[in-house]
């Protein structure tokens, strides 16, 4: 409401001077001016508070804008002269505003043509109105060659501002959808993360059951020596219950993320050709986050192709963010996607940083293993291209690393069957 109380405010102020942009067509002091222009436009904009409200607010305030304009200029000034030269302009004002609301005009913005109709009905009304009260005689006004007049303008008038103001609200719209593509886009990429962590999570949950199993065995060893050991025995038995809560917890955590990332319905899928632009768009920033000058191009022979949007994003942004860390300053991703036999999708990731060594290249897929290592010197997880095997493995296909070509050092494949990733029917 607070932002329509300032549209308001703003209205008051434009619309009178406005209004001083004027001609007079039929050499009296009856006006033609950019004041009606703004005052429809307001009138468009200002939704939250009735057109009956403002229209005559507005033509108080032009009236006395006005009034004030004549004692500046004139000398002397007479203000009864003065009033009554200019009240006819209120009830221009009145007469569109009640118009425009009888007739729910801001109610219509999803039928331009409509409104602009609309709006040129009220404003030829308007304008006979303000004729009518300014002529000494009403058969004056009722005329053909008048009310033409007014006609043409009051259409090219209303048509005008329309389309200035669904210029806006194109422009407006279009904003809007890019801050929720934005968003949508993160959302994506911080789910599909959740596929990953969850590998995590279950290798967690195996060293937890490993630990308990561990200090129970050391508990039944230690209940059986004498002295001494019978009271670690029962520090032992008590470790293993803490961790066994521990597991609790990290499988009810689990059963969660297994749960999101099994259900399934039509809004997990999306065209293969859109979840590639996200992919790419998400890794352009990540290069330039790491002040990396990096071209990414992508290629899809099946771009309307369906597939699951978590289980390939986490795959191929996997792949595509190991790339962007790889090359060092500046170099290229290309990421291409086939469609073989009409079974088979071949996904292909391949990047021109200073490659892999041949002694690091049967350790890869390793469960923590890894190359990487940040500024303090601590390594990554290991777990990305690990995850990606064990995916890749679920879901019958396989993952390689091949040998460099076309100027690329690094290329990974994943091979998976359209039937287990595409969306079914």
């Amino acid at each position: 409401m607070r932002e329509s109380v300032y549209i308001l405010l703003l209205m008051l102020i434009a619309v009178p001077i406005a209004g001083e942009l004027k001609f007079h067509p039929f050499q009296d002091d009856f006006r033609i001016s950019f004041g009606t222009t703004a005052f429809f436009f307001f009138l468009l904009w200002l939704r939250k508070i009735p057109s009956y409200i403002s229209g005559p607010l507005t033509g108080c305030m032009v009236i006395l804008f006005r009034l004030g304009l004549d004692w500046i200029a004139d000398e002397p000034f007479d203000l009864l002269a003065s009033f009554q030269m200019h009240l006819p302009a209120f009830f221009f004002y009145v007469t569109f505003s009640v118009i425009f609301a009888l007739f729910r005009v801001n109610q219509l913005h999803h039928v331009p043509l409509a409104v602009g109709l609309l709006a040129t009905v009220a404003e030829i009304a308007a304008n006979l109105v303000e004729l009518a009260f300014r002529s000494p005689q009403w058969d004056a006004v009722f005329q053909w060659e008048v009310i033409s007049s007014v006609a043409v303008i009051a259409l090219i008038r209303s048509f005008f501002v329309l389309s200035f103001f669904n210029m806006i609200q194109l422009r407006q719209a279009k904003w809007m959808e890019e801050q929720q593509r934005t968003r949508n886009e993160h959302m994506l990429m911080l789910v599909s993360s959740l596929y990953e962590e969850s590998i995590h999570l279950k290798k967690t949950l195996q060293d937890v059951e490993e630990i308990t199993r561990d200090c129970y065995e050391l508990y039944r060893g230690l209940k059986e020596t004498d002295g001494q050991g019978k009271g670690y025995a029962k520090q032992a038995l008590r470790i293993a219950g803490q961790v066994h809560e521990v597991k609790k917890d990290n499988q009810r955590i689990y059963a969660g993320l297994s749960k999101l990332i099994s259900d399934e319905n039509d809004r997990d899928y999306m065209p293969l050709g859109e979840l590639l632009k996200v992919i790419v768009r998400a890794n352009e920033k990540y290069a330039r986050l790491l002040g990396k000058d990096i071209r990414l191009t992508y290629r899809v022979d099946v771009p309307f192709l369906a597939c699951h949007i978590f289980t390939t994003l986490s795959l191929l942004n996997n792949l595509a963010a190991n790339a962007v860390e790889a090359i060092r300053e500046r170099g290229a991703i290309a990421i291409t996607v086939t469609l073989e036999e009409g079974q088979f999708l071949l996904f292909t990731v391949k990047d021109d940083g200073p490659g892999i060594s041949p002694k690091n290249r049967e350790l890869l897929f390793v469960p923590g293993f890894t190359t990487k290592y940040d500024v303090s010197g601590n390594p990554s997880t290991g777990i990305g291209l690990c995850y990606v095997k064990e995916v890749a493995d679920n879901l019958r296909g396989q993952v390689e690393l091949l040998e460099g070509t076309d100027g690329y050092t690094t290329v990974f494949t994943i091979r998976l069957p359209v039937a287990n990733l595409v969306q079914k029917g």
